[in-house]
């Protein structure tokens, strides 16, 4: 049985992706920034935490618990605007293949054209985490860049002093270092995010029953599946844009390639995916959490909207 009870108006059901966009945004914050705290330093200072435990007991020796939620109002800043940008873009998308293919509007989409859909509103959503993404990984990355002696000691470490420092420094597109690389992140990556959530949502759905219809478990349990999906995909492309968010804090600038190729060299290929287990371990949770809030709360409001 569908959700819709009567056609909403395209800016009434705008309205709505957005808003549960923004409710699956926070959730996903709150259940992950720990380990996404990790994944940034493990990524950007591979040389100084050996392994997961390591990193996890230096970071907590140095600086206690608030340490790991270093970056948490970015952060939020961040997958907020990016997800609700990004659910309202999917929606967007979905009436786009919808059309182009011919389809009838109540006709569900496959999980394959789902999945180019997520793809396709990746490219919006680039555009609004890239100035908060930079912000969140120089914060998170603060200490060990002031450790390392990138950074002076005393180098401010406030939300609003990074952000001054990125204007003063480059000005207002200086908020876009790493673009390229996140829109290679984010495309690839979001085909196997909504494709690994579909296809999850898909093996759940009994015959004769709709999607609509499953429980919190299998929500949340498909919505880790496609989190999964997404960084064992797109983790080396995340690694090379985190280098470039933070340490062009220290006036190194580097192009994607040019900064694939020297950790390549340099370090090996074992630092490309330095931190890959915090965010596997981060993938479950975080992302269950997102589409089970964006689920739930879109169901209320089509419910209320269409009542």
């Amino acid at each position: 049985m569908s959700l819709d009870k009567k056609p909403l108006r395209p800016t009434v059901q705008a309205a709505i992706d957005l808003s549960s966009g923004a409710i699956g945004g926070v959730a996903c914050v709150y259940t992950g920034q720990p380990f996404d705290t990790v994944k940034v330093k493990m990524q950007t200072f591979p040389n100084m935490y050996r392994n997961v435990v390591e990193c996890v007991k230096k970071t907590y020796r140095d600086r206690g618990v608030r340490a790991f939620y270093q970056g948490t109002t970015p952060a939020l800043m961040a997958h907020i605007s990016e997800n609700a940008v990004l659910f309202l873009s999917y929606g967007f998308c979905q009436r786009v293949v919808r059309n182009l293919s011919g389809m009838d509007s109540k006709v569900d989409l496959s999980d394959l054209q789902k999945a180019a859909s997520g793809s396709f509103a990746s490219v919006f959503a680039s555009l609004a985490i890239c100035p908060t993404e930079l912000v969140k990984c120089r914060m998170q990355a603060m200490h060990e860049m002031k450790t390392s002696g990138k950074l002076a000691e005393g180098h401010p470490s406030t939300v609003w002093a990074v952000i001054k420092s990125v204007l003063k420094t480059d000005g207002p597109l200086g908020l876009y270092q790493g673009l390229s690389s996140t829109l290679m992140r984010e495309m690839p990556g979001y085909f196997f995010f909504f494709g690994g959530y579909e296809l999850g949502r898909t093996f759940f759905t009994r015959a004769g029953h709709s999607k609509d219809q499953l429980g919190p478990i299998p929500l949340m349990v498909s919505g880790g599946f496609g989190g999964a999906c997404l960084w064992l995909a797109v983790y080396p492309i995340d690694c090379v844009k985190s280098r470039i968010q933070v340490l062009s804090m220290a006036g190194e600038q580097a192009g994607f390639f040019s900064t694939f190729r020297n950790i390549l060299m340099k370090e090996g290929i074992k630092a490309i995916y330095s931190g890959l287990t915090p965010t596997m371990i981060r993938a479950f949770p975080a992302n269950g959490a997102l589409f089970l809030a964006y689920e739930l709360s879109r169901r209320a409001m089509m419910n209320h909207m269409s009542n």
